[in-house]
């Protein structure tokens, strides 16, 4: 396969110095100033501001008495929402993260649930275009048809009214259209063998921006704004001439720039001149679907066609679809009908299949938004303009299963992002639970997203359904396991709603097979407690470096640099070496199965507990037996983490944190502000030392290739505890200091090995 160095396009808008950054940002939101610029608008501000007012409501709310069930609560919770307005209180500046208020309010807080039947005003009426036998190329009459259809268009003004949420969107949207409006047209720069993705990204953000803003108001002046971003983006001084315009050698280029063409040419054309409309158009044919149409028999441009592995084939067939249905009856070469031919069924062969059979994504946590953004877009408007999925929401029966994924991915301190974070999201949001939410009947995956702060957006304001109710965590475990093995991960936390929460991450999994986005990292592990991430994760190195997309085999230049070997994970190292490609870990697991109710205040009970363990044998030489097992204790308010390990190297394990570490012997004391975590060895083995150090590579590691430097890592220290060859029962207790809890209120737990732990062995 060709080298995947044309993969993604990069962290910042000038990659010949790519910017450093603490775990703590990359591990969080990618690109922030990109995304509080783009995305959020005012959200810091106005939703603070917002929800100010209604913190005083919700707790008068809370004192109402007892509350009904069932439908009559959904009903109730659906007629108090503009009292309580936004459930969050604040957006954490940090993380980006909603801060609920502590109340029991569960007149609100109820079993999320979908309540159309009682409650019409708050619901989206119902289609008229329901063709019996829905094909392809037969769309729906009228425009949109993409996305949004006229009849959601027309309801949304009243239905703005009613909701909190789309309000708030709504307003979201203009102030970031109009931030847009003031900027000059998106400027081509090509990103080295990366690409314009930025570019075609940051085009279709505005692009969708500007036409909403235009539908909703009629005032010409977005219209014209749109169309000056297009033009702009076929002009001469637009990248080469010709038709690699929009880079088909990186076609995830060509995919973006075709869905912005298609958003705008479908969005707006009954506004359109017609020199507009033609203009348009051709262009979309000329650069992005007859290209498209050759990628499918060429190797070169299009090797996604055949690729199960994560989101290109997703975004390259959802491009492509977007386009192919906008211009449906309007072109008369049977372009779009021969594109068309061949999406659907390559999507249903490829894209889908991107999520694992527990729900997770195959590549990364953060490469998920890329994949399920272009599936989400494709299939809805497959559905909007033809009346039929054909098989994309149910092909891969698994699919519903993917809104869990990043649901517990995400932790208080950010999401437990393993492995290369991507380039810049722009248009790519997380929104594609909330038309999963809607399409597969998860109301529970809408009133987690509608909360976050890339939810207001175009795509949010018709995926999102007015008539949903209740409460996200309500009912809902603290811990989740995910089992394939091409993943093997778990999370577990001490509550969904408490920014301070207890949160631990911890996976196996083989360390092949993710599209090359992944790490060296079998046993790596995520830690968040007190309102902070004390164990994270380093992100993407530059993705422009040498061999960075070479390959996944042992020997690959991926493998040299820091950020990707196993030296930069919170695992074990054995004789420095990096971990073997060929692992194939083994895990088990279980939980008390604590779930939250319906208030934000969780109680958790004192034999609440949740363990991860795996077999980590396969992923090293020089080593007998390794493993290693990761668990909460004393009520979820305390962590141990195991390693039973036999090996004939050097061994070292490794924690990479943001905090100022001070060690006193085998103990250690880890400050973040004014927050502290004591970490220490239990039972210490004889020839144990810890110690601290930078985040950089070993002197004696092998050679960059030539003219390479490695990426910094300012800010970051890695505890190291360090042991000779040798047979070791190595625990590491971690101890946040809550408030209010003094030091007898901690426990020590017994010695265990791994392979016997159990919900009760550690009581």
């Amino acid at each position: 396969m060709a080298d995947y160095a044309n993969e993604n396009s990069g962290l910042t808008t000038s990659r010949a110095k790519p910017r450093s950054r603490k775990w703590l940002w990359i591990g969080g939101a990618v690109a922030v100033a990109v995304i509080l610029a783009a995305v959020l608008g005012g959200v810091l501000g106005s939703r603070a501001h917002k929800n100010n007012q209604d913190s005083s409501a919700s707790g008068a709310a809370a004192d109402s008495g007892p509350s009904p069930t069932g439908e009559a609560a959904a009903s109730q919770a659906a007629s108090i929402k503009e009292a309580i307005g936004l459930f969050p209180t604040a957006t954490n500046s940090q993380y980006l993260l909603p801060l609920y208020p502590s109340t029991t309010n569960t007149a609100a807080y109820t079993t999320p649930t979908f309540h159309a039947s009682t409650n019409a005003s708050l619901a989206w009426p119902k289609d008229s275009f329901q063709p019996s036998n829905p094909q392809p190329t037969s769309v729906r009459p009228d425009r949109p048809r993409l996305i949004a259809p006229s009849y959601k268009w027309n309801a949304l003004p009243d239905l703005i009214k009613s909701d909190p949420y789309l309000k708030f969107w709504n307003d979201t949207i203009f102030g970031n259209a109009t931030q847009y409006f003031g900027l000059e047209p998106v400027q081509y720069h090509l990103d080295g063998s990366s690409g314009i993705l930025d570019n075609a990204r940051e085009i279709k953000m505005r692009v969708k921006a500007f036409a909403y803003a235009y539908r909703m108001t009629n005032d010409t002046k977005w219209l014209d704004r749109t169309f000056s971003e297009l033009e702009n983006a076929v002009s001469d001084s637009f990248g080469p001439s010709g038709t690699d315009k929009w880079n088909p050698t990186h076609f995830l280029d060509t995919a973006e720039f075709t869905a912005a063409f298609a958003i705008a040419y479908d969005w707006l054309h009954d506004a359109w001149s017609a020199d507009q409309r033609s203009t348009i158009l051709s262009s979309m044919k000329t650069y992005g679907l007859e290209v498209g149409l050759d990628a499918f028999s060429n190797s070169s441009t299009g090797w996604w066609a055949n690729n199960i592995e994560g989101n290109w084939n997703c975004v390259c067939n959802s491009g492509l679809t977007m386009g192919a249905l906008a211009i449906l009856e309007d072109d008369t070469t049977g372009l779009a009908e021969q594109l068309i031919a061949k999406t659907i069924p390559n999507a249903l062969a490829n894209c889908i299949w991107a999520v694992s059979s527990d729900g997770t994504w195959s590549e990364t946590a953060n490469y998920w938004y890329f994949g399920t953004t272009g599936l989400a877009e494709m299939t809805a408007s497959l559905l909007s303009a033809t009346g039929s999925d054909y098989g994309l929401l149910s092909t891969n029966e698994h699919l519903e299963l993917t809104g869990y994924y990043h649901m517990y991915v995400t932790g208080p301190g950010s999401l437990f992002a393993y492995g290369d974070h991507g380039p810049n999201k722009f248009s790519t949001t997380a929104n594609a639970i909330l038309f999963w939410g809607d399409v597969l009947n998860h109301p529970e995956y809408m009133l987690f997203q509608r909360d976050q702060h890339d939810a207001p957006e175009p795509n949010s304001m018709f995926w999102y359904d007015p008539s949903v109710s209740g409460a996200f965590w309500d009912g809902l475990a603290l811990d989740r396991f995910f089992d394939n093995s091409t993943d093997q991960w778990g999370a577990m936390r001490s509550s969904w709603t408490d920014e301070d929460a207890l949160y631990v991450a911890m996976k196996a999994g083989t360390l092949q097979g993710h599209q090359t986005h992944n790490d060296l990292d079998a046993g790596d592990f995520v830690i968040d407690a007190l309102g902070t991430r004390w164990a994270g994760e380093l992100g993407s190195g530059n993705y422009l470096s040498t061999g960075y997309f070479s390959s996944d085999d042992q020997d690959s230049q991926r493998w040299l640099y820091y950020r990707k070997r196993t030296e930069g994970q919170n695992t074990i190292l054995v004789n420095k070496a990096n971990q073997l490609v060929s692992a194939h870990p083994t895990v088990n697991h279980d939980t008390s199965g604590t779930a939250q109710g319906s208030s934000t205040v969780l109680d958790v009970a004192q034999d609440s507990t949740a363990y991860f363990t795996a077999d980590l044998s396969s992923a090293y030489d020089n080593v007998t037996s390794f493993k290693r097992g990761i668990r909460m204790i004393n009520g979820r308010k305390q962590v141990l983490l195991q390693d039973d390990i036999d090996a004939s190297g050097d061994i070292m394990w490794r924690m990479h944190t943001n905090a100022t570490v001070t060690v006193s012997g085998t103990t250690a004391t880890l400050t973040i502000g004014d927050k502290k975590l004591d970490l220490s060895i239990l039972n210490a083995p004889s020839g144990v030392s810890m110690s601290t150090g930078p985040a950089v590579r070993f002197s004696d590691d092998p050679a960059l290739p030539a003219g390479e430097s490695d990426q910094e890592n300012p800010g970051v220290t890695v505890v190291m505890i360090s042991l000779p060859a040798g047979q070791y029962n190595l625990q590491v207790l971690f101890n946040p200091q809550w408030s209010g809890m003094s030091a007898s209120d901690f426990v020590t737990p017994p010695f265990v090995a791994v392979d016997s732990w159990s919900l009760t062995s550690h009581n």
